[in-house]
């Protein structure tokens, strides 16, 4: 069984140098990651899918 990291908006909004609502309005694109509730008030994201996402838009930019 593989062991799953998990990142808040605050970190996700620390590490793109965000505010945590544009974290939220990410959340709600198409191609954001979605969140997952974990427990009543704590919503995280996969450590794995914020990477892919960080991937794919650096590559997209590489393309232009």
């Amino acid at each position: 069984m593989q062991s799953s990291s998990y990142l808040s908006d605050t970190a996700i909004a620390l590490r793109f140098q965000v505010s945590r609502a544009t974290v939220w309005r990410w959340s709600h694109s198409a191609n954001f990651p979605k969140p997952i509730k974990l427990s009543v008030g704590c919503t995280r994201w996969r450590v794995t899918e914020i990477e892919a996402w960080e991937q794919a838009r650096c590559t997209q930019s590489a393309s232009r």
